[in-house]
């Protein structure tokens, strides 16, 4: 890629955004990023320049993406909160997508979710789905792509499941735990949206690692991995939804909702297409078994909501 290239990747002090940026710079690509974090150290020791999201100013917006070539849309939230919601995100999201046909924005390749209908009963894959229909009524050269879950530094879930483990003396499921999930490493994600921000042709891929678990295999793996061996029961949903509200109450955060307990049970976090990820969690998971679920990781801390 030539250096004079910039491309704009929303969120790069997040999560799949930072990975991202990461590898942009390390093929010599300017940054640029487009972000509400409030942390206080940066990541890119100011090799990446920040402007805000400011998604009620489509001017400014315009112009923070002003002379970009791609963008990297990772912005998303996970739930309804006081203080964001999924049908904010939506159209916010809508916005800056005008905004980037608006600034001349070749190609944005933009982060769904596995399994989005515009029928589904969880809004959160609704809210995909019409993004993704938006997306390619837009007129701009995209990729979609939809991964299921990630894995790597600095991941939630895996995280909080061995962290579970570690701290209770028993890890219950919701239902059986025969419903499947297909995470996919950070970094390998990144690769893939890097890959797809050079290709000129709309496309849809979805995102996924290559190994493929029920969530019950998912736990018992975890479990073996890092030695905490323990029973693992099957819940009614509705209890399971209490476990983790009561859980969050002890870390101050929102460890489940209702909506990720429906769209995991009705597999919708699993697909039949092949993988494009290489990394194995079960691998990963052994190198990083010592520090893996140690420490509990909250969603709202890494929002930066007090």
């Amino acid at each position: 890629m030539s250096t004079k290239e910039l491309h704009v990747v929303t969120g790069a002090f997040g999560y799949t955004g930072k990975s991202i940026a990461q590898k942009l710079l390390q093929e010599g690509v300017k940054v640029r990023t487009i972000t509400n974090s409030r942390s206080a150290t940066d990541p890119f020791q100011g090799q990446v320049e920040a402007h805000p999201l400011a998604f009620e100013h489509p001017q400014q917006l315009q112009e923070s993406l002003s002379g970009a070539k791609v963008l990297y849309n990772t912005y998303w939230v996970r739930f309804n909160h006081r203080r964001f919601s999924h049908k904010a995100a939506v159209e916010n999201t809508k916005r800056l997508f005008d905004a980037a046909k608006a600034a001349g924005v070749e190609r944005i390749v933009h982060v769904s979710i596995t399994n989005p209908t515009a029928d589904s009963p969880f809004e959160y894959f609704r809210g995909k789905a019409e993004l993704e229909s938006y997306l390619k009524n837009l007129g701009v050269s995209y990729a979609i792509l939809r991964p299921a879950v990630f894995f790597g530094r600095e991941d939630i879930l895996i995280n909080n499941i061995a962290w579970v483990l570690r701290t209770f003396p028993v890890y219950g499921l919701f239902g059986n735990g025969r419903y499947g999930i297909q995470p996919i490493h950070v970094d390998d994600f990144a690769e893939l949206a890097i890959a797809a921000g050079k290709r000129t042709d709309n496309l849809t891929w979805d995102a996924i690692g290559p190994e493929s678990f029920t969530f019950r295999e998912l736990v018992e793996n975890l479990a073996r991995v890092i030695d905490c061996r323990r029973p693992i029961i099957d819940l009614p949903p509705w209890l399971g939804l209490l476990a983790g509200k009561i859980m969050g109450v002890m870390t101050h955060d929102v460890v489940i909702t209702r909506e990720e307990i429906g769209g995991l049970m009705a597999g919708l976090l699993a697909v039949d297409s092949p993988p494009l990820g290489k990394t194995r969690l079960t691998d990963w998971a052994r190198k990083h078994r010592d520090s893996l679920g140690v420490n509990y990781a909250s969603e709202l801390t890494r929002r930066q909501i007090q």
